[in-house]
């Protein structure tokens, strides 16, 4: 049996003493603002390109933690100054956010992926809360308003598939929304907030979870909701899938509806179990729904961001429902990963590992790892473990 107090010791200090000082003191640009994201096994910088989800996410992290955890000047400095940089360069002047920039700020990547706007309105609704500022309130929810005008099309023009072909829709949407919506629930009114919920909790319970594969979701259904029997249309993301059911899980909490939370726990474990890699250990990157070889060629590998999802999927389903298999299953989880992703001799975690579990990068931040997954991770957990041990005395 774990122990949970040592438990929450772990994941708090290593998220306090190490992982977030690692950021604070490494990835700050002084001199144009913004981080630096591509660092080395030491944090040594490699690249200096800015990539704007790393941005906003860093600036999200830092607000958050001022916001929940400790009023620390040198966390709301490090948010504002990326945010300043952010609202200076990162949108085209009509909040089209870039995808990347150089590190001057000099837009590299036009505005083809719905994700920068995402993270922006994460990063400037979290720091609207950590400061009052109503200019930062009016970015994210006007970042916000033009994500929902994209729904439908989220490339718009950047998109590469033709026209009338292969209409697919994605699952990565509609599960961002549901826990964006909560982000900024401070700048919406309530039947909007309620629209925008419902719709996500129809498409994700509904539309991508599937009854003829057991409950599992897929990501990408046919625009008329049917299966698709291409590569796209057979994908499955194990981490994507696990990661929506926290994000159900709390708007089961905050709407008071339990059989959301049921449900989210139930397809929790159902994922887990077909995900897990019976030979080596660790939870695939990409599967096939018929078992057939995936399109991606890193399909088999162990990527930081899907255990740390899972194991905070697993102890609010035990949190929140009692349930003994997702103990069973966090205590194999946190094994896994704390032995594999966790370098014992720098701060920080890997991001990258081969299906037998060998680090492939050694690199702790790069183009689409940075101030985020980890640290969200290690909070997620810290605060739910503390929640449990408070019940428990």
């Amino acid at each position: 049996m774990m122990d949970f107090k040592l438990l929450e010791t772990q994941y708090k200090s290593e998220l306090l003493e190490s992982v977030i000082p690692f950021w604070l003191n490494r990835s700050q640009d002084t001199e144009f603002g913004g981080y630096f994201t591509c660092l080395d096994r030491e944090g040594n910088i490699y690249d200096t390109d800015k990539f704007i989800w790393l941005q906003a996410r860093q600036v999200w992290m830092f607000s958050m933690l001022y916001n929940r955890v400790e009023k620390r000047q040198e966390w709301l400095d490090c948010a504002v100054q990326g945010a300043e940089f952010l609202k200076k360069n990162g949108h085209d002047g009509n909040f089209n956010w870039y995808f990347s920039l150089t590190r001057e700020g000099n837009p590299l990547v036009e505005p083809y992926n719905i994700f920068s706007y995402t993270f922006a309105t994460m990063a400037f609704g979290q720091l609207s809360l950590a400061t009052g500022n109503k200019e930062y309130a009016k970015i994210a929810k006007r970042t916000f308003d033009i994500i929902l005008t994209k729904q439908d099309n989220p490339k718009g023009k950047w998109s590469k598939a033709s026209n009338g072909t292969r209409s697919l829709k994605g699952f990565s949407l509609p599960m961002i929304l549901c826990n964006l919506a909560m982000e900024v629930e401070h700048l919406l009114d309530n039947d909007y907030l309620k629209q925008v919920t419902d719709e996500c909790i129809h498409e994700i319970l509904e539309v991508f979870m599937r009854p003829e594969l057991g409950g599992l979701i897929v990501e990408n259904v046919n625009s008329d909701g049917s299966l698709s029997d291409t590569f796209d249309g057979r994908l499955m993301n194990p981490g994507h899938a696990i990661e929506a059911m926290w994000f159900i899980m709390d708007l089961g909490v905050r709407l008071n509806r339990p059989e959301l939370i049921e449900k989210a726990v139930e397809t929790t474990l159902k994922t887990v179990e077909y995900g897990w890699d019976k030979e080596y250990g660790g939870i695939f990157y990409f599967m096939d729904r018929k078992g057939v070889p995936p399109q991606q060629l890193e399909w088999d590998q162990k990527l930081w961001w899907v255990h740390l999802e899972t194991l905070i999927s697993l102890l609010k389903g035990y949190k929140l429902t009692g349930s003994q298999e997702c103990l069973e299953w966090f205590e194999k989880v946190h094994e896994y990963t704390w032995n594999h992703f966790k370098d014992p001799d720098h701060p920080e975690w890997w991001g990258y590992l081969n299906r037998q579990g060998e680090v492939l990068l050694d690199l702790k931040g790069g183009k689409w790892k940075g101030c985020f997954h980890v640290p969200r991770g290690l909070y997620q957990c810290w605060t739910t473990i503390e929640l449990i041990n408070s019940e428990r005395r």
